[in-house]
């Protein structure tokens, strides 16, 4: 593996699209951002080195759908494209994956982690290392997400200023949901209050104890709360309580270690 000549591949590709655009801008960046957190968790996670290039791979390749997304509908919504189905189609099914990559030894493993890294809930490997990867890139995405909704615009997210986002009412079954510990389907939401509860519905996909050390570390469940002013009474305390338990369940949830792909054990 060599990633910085993937990485070179990968500029090329972005080439065919308007990198002057905010949302495939936002996609570029968080691609890199992605990359960084996969090689963060995996330094924590102490995998060998070629797990830990693996996953920067896996990284960059995740999103290459989106871009194809933003050009044709100008959209993230789930329902205008398979994001993650198109960008298997186009490496694996295309064979643009030699172009990244000569040999095809991981070809399963990076395949499976991008084709479910944006599934609702990730279900179907029984592969160890399979497992490890998908995991591992579920988590990186959702972290850097953190970023993201931190620093750009919720015009760009959401088509709704702060302001705006914060007078509107949380949906009840999408209120429900958090205090049932689950993600939130992206058909069931429908204000735009509803996207933001959906993006801290997150934390309760976070696979690795390392994951969650950095949400922890990084004060992301209650900077990205405490970013829309919530001028809506009833809003207001709502997501007071959503941060108290959202808070308490990161501080409280122990995910067991992942088995250790390590080179000083001699297993690969």
């Amino acid at each position: 593996m060599n990633y910085t000549l993937a990485r070179e591949i990968f500029e090329s590709y972005l080439d065919h699209y308007d990198r002057t655009d905010d949302k495939v801008r936002l996609k570029i960046i968080h691609t890199y951002g992605v990359v960084g957190q996969s090689s963060a968790i995996a330094r924590r996670m102490r995998l060998s080195e070629e797990d830990t290039e693996l996953a920067k791979l896996i990284a960059l390749l995740h999103d290459l759908g989106r871009f194809e997304q933003l050009r044709r509908f100008n959209s993230f919504e789930p329902d205008t494209m398979d994001h993650a189905a198109y960008g298997v189609q186009v490496l694996f099914e295309e064979g643009m994956i030699r172009e990244f990559l000569a040999e095809d030894t991981w070809d399963p493993i990076i395949r499976t982690a991008i084709a479910k890294h944006s599934d609702y809930r990730l279900s179907g490997i029984s592969d160890a290392r399979t497992l490890l990867h998908a995991k591992l890139i579920r988590d990186a995405d959702k972290l850097d997400n953190c970023r993201v909704k931190l620093t750009d615009a919720t015009e760009t997210l959401l088509g709704a200023s702060a302001e705006e986002i914060g007078a509107q009412e949380i949906s009840p079954d999408i209120y429900d949901a958090i205090f049932r510990n689950q993600c939130i389907l992206s058909a069931d939401r429908i204000t735009a209050m509803d996207y933001w509860v959906s993006y801290i519905a997150y934390f309760f996909d976070i696979n690795y104890r390392e994951s969650m050390d950095i949400i922890l570390e990084n004060d992301y469940i209650s900077r990205i709360i405490r970013r829309i002013p919530y001028s809506n009474p009833k809003t207001a305390e709502q997501m007071d309580k959503i941060e108290a338990y959202v808070k308490r369940y990161a501080e409280s949830t122990t995910k067991p270690k992942v088995p250790c792909f390590c080179t000083e054990s001699g297993i690969e």
